[in-house]
């Protein structure tokens, strides 16, 4: 019994020190090298449907201790995809992405949008993905409240 008890006693000991490690998903750094993405927004004459979003992106709350020295810089870029298909692209304008997306006719209108956002500062690619779903003729956030997606690093 008592070599049963030391066993199971060092098992225990054992998970805890490696099992039951704290899986820390956070990024170490949030600085990449990747180069500015080529995005290219569909022309909104070829699409019967459409939303707008006005979108704030703040890598500062989501990741306080590596973005302590974030900022939005007129370089950044903020594009909207279903699957594959980009659906529109974006620059800043006074810290805010006023986000176009045009819809096709097709079963992904009800896909929900995944968000692309390229951070100049970092050079950096962060994911949003299924950050809400196309809904014609809709708006998502507005100047006073604009949506603020959850945004991971894309690695």
């Amino acid at each position: 019994m008592k070599r049963h008890l030391s066993a199971l006693l060092s098992c225990l000991l054992l998970l805890a020190v490696t099992g039951c490690k704290d899986k820390n998903t956070t990024p170490q750094s949030l600085k990449g090298n990747e180069a500015r993405p080529t995005w290219t927004a569909p022309d909104e004459y070829d699409y019967s449907s459409s939303m707008t979003a006005v979108i704030r992106v703040d890598l500062a709350a989501q990741y306080p201790t590596q973005a302590t020295d974030f900022t939005i810089s007129e370089d950044d870029l903020l594009a909207a995809f279903a699957g594959n298909q980009c659906l529109g692209v974006t620059e800043p304008q006074d810290g805010l992405f006023y986000l176009f997306i045009a819809g096709p006719d097709t079963e992904e209108q009800t896909t929900g949008i995944t968000l692309r956002y390229w951070s100049a500062h970092y050079t950096n690619l962060f994911v949003a993905e299924n950050a809400f779903p196309f809904v014609n003729d809709e708006q998502k956030g507005t100047i006073a409240e604009p949506f603020v997606p959850v945004l991971k690093l894309d690695r």
